[in-house]
């Protein structure tokens, strides 16, 4: 078991385009498991492998937490490998997103409800599946990570300006987090 330390807002690796993997990736299922203990660690529901400093098309998902509310999430849990977004369907919705590189900060974003999306499983088997609600919700934040895009860019101009301090307080580690992470503005862990 190994938990990593997750890069908060201002890390430049988390705007970059993450890079395709292929199955011969040194170390590619510790750093599967690894994702895994990192994310249980910080109560997370999703973490891509940018988000622990690697700039990979990884991201891996345990959507159980939502299961009270929405049954058919029990026993969801995937790893997403290469994935590609090829379709996003439906009247957009809004939902209050969280994310373990902005502790403190949840804010509604706004995305369409039903997605299309081909990855590649642990063991790099290509899948196409269609995924609707909260779970493509999940799938779209976390894909995001591997595109370089975050939640504040899904904010307005007006919406940035106002979270303009808390923003630079988390790249500071001005915020209390349970879990290890790397503030750009602070050098070190936490």
């Amino acid at each position: 078991m190994s938990i990593k330390p997750i890069l908060a807002y201002g890390d430049p690796i988390l705007k970059k385009k993450a890079e395709p993997i292929d199955e011969d990736h040194p170390g590619i299922n510790e750093l599967i498991n690894d994702m895994w203990d990192t994310m249980y660690n910080a109560q997370g529901v999703g973490l891509a492998a940018p988000q622990i400093g690697k700039s990979l098309r990884l991201f891996v998902i345990d959507a159980n937490p939502f299961a009270e509310e929405e049954p058919e999430l029990k026993g969801f849990k995937k790893v997403f490998i290469n994935a590609e977004i090829l379709e996003e369907t439906g009247k957009a919705w809004l939902f209050n997103e969280g994310c373990l590189s902005f502790p403190e900060l949840r804010e509604d974003i706004q995305r369409k409800p039903e997605i299309v999306i081909r990855y590649q499983d642990e063991n790099f088997e290509t899948h196409e599946e269609k995924f609707d609600g909260v779970t493509a919700r999940i799938i779209q934040h976390e894909y995001d990570h591997i595109e370089g895009t975050l939640m504040v860019d899904h904010f307005s101009p007006l919406k940035k300006t106002l979270l303009r301090k808390k923003l630079s307080g988390i790249s500071k580690g001005q915020v209390s987090v349970s879990y290890p992470m790397k503030f750009p503005l602070r050098g070190g862990k936490r």
